[in-house]
C-alpha cells in the first residue's frame, strides 16, 4: 500500500535546466570565464549549488578554486533573480500529481536546491500548498543522498519506508531513495541517462509519468 510519494525537483518534476545554465554562466562571466553549455550543466547538477560551482570552476580551469567562496555569493544573488527562467513541468507530471491526490496519497518535494528557490519553483508552478511538504537544502538537514530529509518526511506523514515511493533522475536520487529503504523510481526524462540509473538497480525505471499507473500503482477502472 503506497501512502506517500517523494519527488526530486530539478529534472524530475520541473525542467529547470535553462535557469541553472543561465545562472551558472552569469556567475562565470562575473569572474571572466567562458560560458558552459547545457549538456555540461546537466552533468554538474544534482548535489547542491556548492558542488555545482566547484565542478563548473574546475571545468573552466580554476583548479585551486580561487574564486570558489565568492562565486557562491554571486551565484545565490543571481539565482534569486533567474531561478524561474524557462522553468516548466515535464509532460505528464501535472496529471500524475492530480491522480495521486485523488487517491489520497501524500506528496512531498525533497531537493538539494536552496530552500527559498525550491519553494519559489514549486509554488510558482503548482501553487502554494499544492504539495503536502516541500524542502530544499537548508541548515540542520544534510543534503541528499543523506537519508535524513527522507526520514523527516516519513515521520511527518507517519508512514513506513515500504509505504513510500521516491522519484528522481540522478545517481544522487538513486542513492537517496535506496539508502532510505524506499521503493525507488528512476525517471529517464530528466538530466541523466537510463544507464546511470540502471547502475544503481532501482526497483523501477520509467520514461513517462503515466507509466506509474499499471507498472507501479494499480490502474483504477
Amino acid at each position: 500500500m503506497i501512502r506517500c510519494c517523494i519527488f526530486d525537483l530539478d529534472g524530475t518534476l520541473l525542467n529547470t535546466l535553462k535557469a541553472l545554465t543561465l545562472t551558472v554562466n552569469l556567475t562565470l562571466e562575473h569572474f571572466g570565464y567562458e560560458p558552459v553549455d547545457e549538456d555540461h550543466v546537466r552533468q554538474f547538477v544534482g548535489d547542491g549549488y556548492k558542488l555545482l560551482m566547484e565542478r563548473v570552476l574546475r571545468y573552466r580551469g580554476d583548479e585551486q578554486l580561487e574564486h570558489y567562496e565568492e562565486s557562491l555569493k554571486v551565484y545565490l544573488e543571481l539565482f534569486a533573480v533567474h531561478s524561474m527562467d524557462g522553468v516548466h513541468p515535464y509532460d505528464g507530471i501535472c496529471e500524475l500529481l492530480e491522480e495521486l491526490k485523488k487517491r489520497g496519497i501524500k506528496t512531498a518535494v525533497l531537493s538539494n536546491k536552496p530552500h527559498p528557490r525550491t519553494v519559489e519553483n514549486i509554488e510558482t508552478v503548482f501553487g502554494p500548498g499544492y504539495f503536502d511538504y516541500v524542502a530544499g537544502e537548508q541548515p540542520g538537514i544534510p543534503r541528499k543522498p543523506d537519508p535524513a530529509g527522507v526520514k523527516l518526511i516519513l515521520d511527518r506523514f507517519g508512514v513506513k519506508p515500504e509505504e513510500c515511493l521516491y522519484f528522481g533522475d540522478t545517481n544522487t536520487d538513486m542513492k537517496t531513495g535506496l539508502g532510505a529503504g524506499l521503493q525507488t523510481v528512476g525517471v529517464t526524462w530528466g538530466f541523466r541517462d537510463r544507464e546511470e540509473l540502471e547502475s544503481f538497480h532501482p526497483q523501477h525505471i520509467i520514461s513517462h509519468p503515466d507509466e506509474v499507473f499499471g507498472q507501479i500503482l494499480e490502474k483504477k477502472a
